[in-house]
C-alpha cells in the first residue's frame, strides 16, 4: 500500500526546493561576504602603488620589506610588540581564573552553576566601549594611571570569560568517576589535578587561550582608555598610518595577521582534533 505523505512530497517539491535554494544561497552570500575582504586585503598588500587602492596598480613585495625595515617601521615593531606582550599576559591572567572556576563550577549543584556563571559570563554582554571608559574612571578614582598592567587587567576581565566558556564546555562532558578513580588509587588532588583533570580539559583550554588572544590582539576600546601614551598597540597604529596617508603597510600588516592565524588555526585543528584508533 503506498503512503500518501511520500507521494505527496514527491508531487510537492517546491518546498524542498526553496529550502535549499534559502539555505545554500544564504550560506553562499555569507561566506562570500566573509571571505571577500580578505581576500581584498591581501591583494592590496602586493600593490606597487603608493597608496591603499583596489585593483592594486600591481604586484611587489616593497611594502612587506618595508614592513620588516627596522628603521622605517620602527613605531609599528614596538606597537606590535607591545600588542603580543599584552595578549600573552592576558591568555596567562585568564588561566589563572578561567581553569579553576571552571573546575570548581564542573563540582557545584546546576542551580548554583545557574546563579553564578552569568555573573562570570557577563563581561561578554558589556560593550568593551563602555567597560574601557567605566574603567578608566575606576581606575582614576582609586589612583590608577593608565599603562601596560592596566590595560592587561582589562583584557583579562573582558576577554577571560571566553576561555572559562571553552573550557567548560569540555568539562560537562568529563566523567567525574576518573578523578575519582584517582583519588581512590591513592593519588593526592594535585596528583589527580595535573595528570586527570588538566589533561583532560586542554583542548578547552587551548581553545581559550586562541580566542582570549586573538580578541586582545585586536582590541581597540580597551586599550583605547586603558593604555598609556608610551604602550602603543598594533590596531591603533594601523588607525593612525590610514588617516595619516592611507599607508599600504597596513595591508601588510593585515596579510601577515591572516596569515598566522590561518597557521595557528590549521595547527590547532590537526593537534586537537580527536584520533582514530
Amino acid at each position: 500500500m503506498a503512503n500518501p505523505k511520500l507521494n505527496q512530497r514527491r508531487e510537492n517539491p517546491i518546498p524542498g526546493l526553496l529550502y535549499k535554494l534559502f539555505v545554500f544561497g544564504f550560506g553562499t552570500f555569507a561566506v562570500i561576504y566573509l571571505v571577500a575582504p580578505i581576500v581584498i586585503a591581501l591583494t592590496m598588500s602586493f600593490t606597487s602603488g603608493q597608496t591603499l587602492k583596489y585593483p592594486p596598480e600591481g604586484f611587489s613585495l616593497r611594502w612587506y620589506e618595508a614592513l620588516l625595515d627596522p628603521v622605517r617601521s620602527a613605531t609599528e615593531h614596538a606597537a606590535a610588540f607591545n600588542s603580543l606582550k599584552i595578549a600573552g599576559l592576558a591568555v596567562l591572567g585568564s588561566l589563572l581564573f578561567a581553569v579553576p572556576a571552571t573546575i570548581g563550577m564542573s563540582r557545584m549543584r546546576k542551580g548554583t552553576v545557574g546563579a553564578i556563571e552569568p555573573l562570570l559570563l557577563s563581561p561578554l554582554v558589556l560593550p568593551s566601549l563602555v567597560y574601557g571608559l567605566a574603567a578608566l574612571i575606576v581606575a582614576n578614582f582609586v589612583g590608577f594611571q593608565p599603562s601596560l598592567w592596566l590595560t592587561v587587567t582589562g583584557h583579562v576581565v573582558v576577554f577571560g570569560p571566553l576561555m572559562y566558556r571553552a573550557a567548560s564546555v569540555v568539562a560537562q562532558g568529563l566523567n567525574p568517576s576518573l578523578a575519582e578513580a584517582s583519588t581512590v588509587m591513592g593519588a593526592s588532588w594535585f596528583t589527580t589535578l595535573r595528570r586527570v583533570t588538566l589533561p583532560l580539559l586542554m583542548p578547552g583550554i587551548l581553545a581559550g587561550a586562541f580566542l582570549v588572544f586573538i580578541q586582545s590582539l585586536d582590541n581597540v576600546s580597551i586599550s583605547l582608555f586603558l593604555a598609556d601614551a608610551e604602550t602603543t598597540v598594533l590596531p591603533l597604529r594601523m588607525f593612525a598610518l590610514i588617516e595619516e596617508s592611507l599607508d599600504v603597510r597596513v595591508a601588510a600588516i593585515s596579510g601577515i595577521l591572516i596569515g598566522l592565524t590561518l597557521i595557528v588555526m590549521l595547527v590547532a585543528r590537526r593537534v586537537l582534533a580527536p584520533r582514530q584508533a
